[in-house]
């Protein structure tokens, strides 16, 4: 019988929201802050656009609980994200610069995710939840904090599209739960049906 390699993979997960808050609620950034602290707290790598706002609050809480925070920027260098995107690099272990501007980030920083949780937002969250939503991808929403966050049940409903992979809590750490539950579901549909051995054909 052939030994399956155990994972010592984390669980990636992206936190999507507004890079500029005057949307969100009031407790907002402390929800989210304690969201990056619970997916790194949860064995979870916080993936983000390496932006301000909301999505920078969860890298802070990410590093702040002694996890990892990745960022995917729409720059094509490091000097390009700073002096011309005006975005931070700190409170990031890596940051990996597309080149695609917003739409083309959006797209590789959703599909490099496991799962994708939505906070606040604006429209770049809204494009970040149909590129997850259309990719089957499993999703958390955060609900309480204002934005696209606390529309997209009715966005969902009225799409006609089904009720897609989606979880919703106000609480991060059950939310978070809740997101990785889905991860392992997906995570055992690929072992059981692929071979497990990779490499080229």
């Amino acid at each position: 019988m052939e030994e399956i390699a155990k994972s010592h993979l984390k669980y990636k997960i992206c936190v999507s929201g507004a890079a500029r808050t005057d949307c969100c609620s009031e407790d907002a950034m402390d929800k989210t802050k304690e969201l990056g602290r619970e997916i790194v707290r949860q064995n979870g790598i916080v993936v983000t656009g390496a932006t301000t706002g909301a999505p920078y609050w969860a890298a802070i809480g990410a590093k702040e609980e002694g996890g990892i925070s990745i960022g995917f920027s729409p720059a094509s260098s490091e000097a390009a994200h700073v002096k011309t995107y005006h975005l931070p690099i700190d409170y990031f272990d890596m940051i990996v610069y597309t080149g695609f501007e917003y739409s083309g980030r959006n797209l590789i920083l959703t599909r490099a995710a496991d799962a994708v949780v939505f906070v606040c937002g604006r429209l770049g969250t809204l494009n970040e939840f149909t590129i997850a939503f259309e990719d089957k991808k499993p999703i958390g929403v955060l609900t309480g904090t204002g934005g696209m966050a606390d529309e997209i049940k009715e966005i969902v409903a009225k799409g006609n599209r089904g009720p897609g992979k989606i979880v919703y809590n106000d609480n991060p750490k059950v939310l978070v739960e809740k997101v990785i539950e889905m991860i392992k579901k997906e995570k055992d549909i690929e072992v059981e049906f692929g071979t497990g051995k990779g490499g080229g054909e």
